[in-house]
């Protein structure tokens, strides 16, 4: 009997790449995504969906995971960057929409899977390094994601026979990069944290998203380990 998955934002960067990674394993993939991911083989189902639409997004889960009663894995992924910007200089305006997308969209998400009835074996929420490093610039996405580590650790709680685990998956070469790797998007003077994001670009401590989603695969597992609730960061883990 295949194994199965539930993806968020697979339709590009990390989501794909893990989409990719569990297709290859011949795992069946559910994703959700706004401009989907239909190009792909194997065995996916795949659904458009705005996460931030929260009304629109129980009708879509229950026409994803229709007569699914277990996930081997939940991979709650999408989100967005915002803009970098000093946390002065950043209207709540533009904060409410980055919270909208990398924290409620998954409270949303957590609160159909918990009420679906839908057995869930473990569920991984992608956080970032961002989310503890308190770097300068990076104000709304860093509150988000450590929104994102709380909101595991409390949602651990609340489901007792799934293991929960934010994971900051390292850097990834995404369309996120584009932006933060662009002198004429982020300064570098003013915002040094990305000077480590540009050397790292074409090296081997960025990689792609295909190959950052086969090793994020191969390191969920291993998730368990740790207490359900936990934060981790692939880097770290790399080293064990």
């Amino acid at each position: 009997m295949s194994r199965t998955v539930l993806i968020t934002g697979n339709s590009s960067g990390l989501g794909r790449g893990l989409t990719e990674a569990y297709l290859e394993k011949g795992w069946e993939v559910y994703g959700v995504s706004r401009r989907g991911c239909t190009d792909l083989g194997g065995k996916l189902k795949d659904i458009r969906c705005d996460l931030t639409d929260y009304e629109a997004v129980p009708l879509a889960m229950e026409n994803l995971l229709m007569g699914i009663s277990h996930l081997d894995l939940v991979i709650l992924n999408a989100g967005v960057l915002g803009k970098m910007q000093d946390l002065a200089d950043t209207p709540l305006q533009d904060i409410q929409p980055v919270m909208d997308a990398n924290v409620w969209s998954n409270k949303v998400l957590l609160d159909w899977l918990l009420g679906s009835g839908i057995r869930i074996d473990q569920i991984v929420l992608i956080s970032s390094g961002a989310s503890i490093n308190g770097s300068r610039g990076w104000g709304a996405y860093a509150l988000s994601k450590a929104t994102l580590n709380m909101l595991t650790q409390l949602y651990a709680h609340e489901f007792p026979h799934t293991h929960l685990t934010a994971l900051a998956p390292g850097l990834v070469d995404t369309a996120m990069q584009d932006v933060l790797c662009d002198p004429a998007q982020v300064d570098e003077t003013r915002f040094p944290s990305v000077a480590k994001l540009r050397a790292a670009r074409d090296t081997a401590d960025m990689p792609k998203p295909g190959e950052a989603g086969q090793r994020i695969a191969e390191a969920i597992p291993g998730l368990k380990q740790l207490p359900s609730g936990s934060f981790a960061d692939i880097r770290t883990l790399d080293r064990h």
